[in-house]
């Protein structure tokens, strides 16, 4: 039998925290950026407007601060998402989660799409940061999905990501599965509804390389009762 290759500080380390409800408070970033910091999650993705204090908080420490862009519809002008995407790198995000324009997605305008991804991966790589482009899978057919990890690539982005967790619908093992199989350079980010060990474990296991969720303290701490820290 193959050893286990996961223990909880590795699973940590694959998860980005997220501070993004509607009604998260200023203390909730602070006992977010004490969560991500106690666990040593690879990064904390928060609100556009907190993305100062988080990167104040975290300053000198491992986890990344990140944000996002278009959040949670992608209907923003391409110009904005861009203006969006500068000020964040400016008060000091490091990783940015941006969303596609879903109705151009199903409308089959991937000359748009293209466009509006590459008007926030070409700021976020010039400066050496990450992009993880947001596909919002629960509104897609599986031929959308295949065109944007394509479309990804082509842009040089880092990740794929599957879910806001603000749809109808999060991360699945067939999509996360489908992503891993038409992605090359691009990782896969799974988000939207992992709040358990098991559900980590299962997206891990397909391929995924990043966990967005807001349910660390509840997965590590069952992670630290049933596997090695």
């Amino acid at each position: 039998m193959e050893p286990n290759p996961w223990d909880a500080r590795t699973i940590a380390k694959r998860i980005d925290h997220t501070v993004l409800a509607p009604r998260a408070t200023d203390d909730d970033l602070a006992r977010g950026c004490d969560l991500a910091l106690q666990f040593g999650t690879a990064a904390i993705i928060v609100k556009p407007h907190y993305v100062a204090d988080a990167a104040k908080r975290l300053a000198g420490t491992d986890v990344k601060v990140g944000t996002v862009v278009g959040f949670p519809h992608g209907l923003c002008l391409p110009r904005i998402k861009a203006e969006e995407t500068q000020a964040a790198i400016d008060t000091g995000a490091a990783e940015i989660d941006m969303v596609v324009n879903i109705g151009k997605v199903l409308s089959d305008d991937w000359l748009f799409v293209a466009e509006d991804i590459s008007a926030v991966a070409d700021i976020v790589l010039r400066r050496g940061l990450v992009i993880k482009v947001i596909f919002e899978n629960c509104y897609l057919q599986d031929v959308h999905k295949v065109k944007l990890c394509r479309i990804c690539e082509e842009a040089g982005v880092q990740f794929a990501k599957t879910s806001t967790g603000y749809g109808t619908g999060g991360a699945t093992p067939s999509d996360v599965a489908l992503m891993v199989r038409n992605l090359k350079s691009a990782k896969v980010k799974a988000a939207g509804g992992i709040r358990r060990f098991a559900d980590a474990i299962q997206m891990l296991e397909l391929g995924a390389a990043r966990i967005g969720t807001s349910a660390t303290k509840e997965i590590v701490t069952e992670a630290q009762g049933v596997l090695k820290i």
